[in-house]
């Protein structure tokens, strides 16, 4: 099965075209290789790859050719411990992290846009 192909049947892409993009941006290694889209998989293989928010590391266990529902998706890889383990603490860490402009109520004030504007080299 294409790499592309199993991907998005993987849902770990909402679409096909957007698999073949990631696998040709990088963002998808192939046994430790940089992968195409077309590239046949078998199982066994292992993949490591980068979405929007997470890296994964998996290994290849099925095929299917069809987009099934997310709990049928999930047999068709094994993600291994080390990826779960990076995966939970970078979860934990975006938890707690604080949220952007967390202290700010409402609009700026005259003086806050005062030192904004100072800030980026107005008057």
């Amino acid at each position: 099965m294409r790499l592309d192909k199993w991907l998005w049947a993987a849902r770990f892409f909402k679409t096909r075209s957007q698999a073949a993009a990631a696998a040709d941006g990088g963002k998808v290694k192939l046994n430790g290789t940089a992968a195409k889209p077309a590239r046949e998989l078998k199982p066994g293989d292992r993949l490591h790859i980068r979405t929007e928010g997470e890296d994964w590391e998996v290994e290849v266990l099925g095929f299917n050719a069809q987009r099934r529902p997310a709990a049928e998706a999930r047999l068709l890889y094994r993600e291994t411990p080390e990826s779960l383990k990076k995966r939970a603490e970078a979860a934990e860490l975006r938890r707690l992290a604080p949220l952007p402009q967390a202290d700010a109520k409402g609009r700026p004030t005259k003086r806050d846009r005062r030192q904004l504007s100072r800030l980026r080299g107005g008057l």
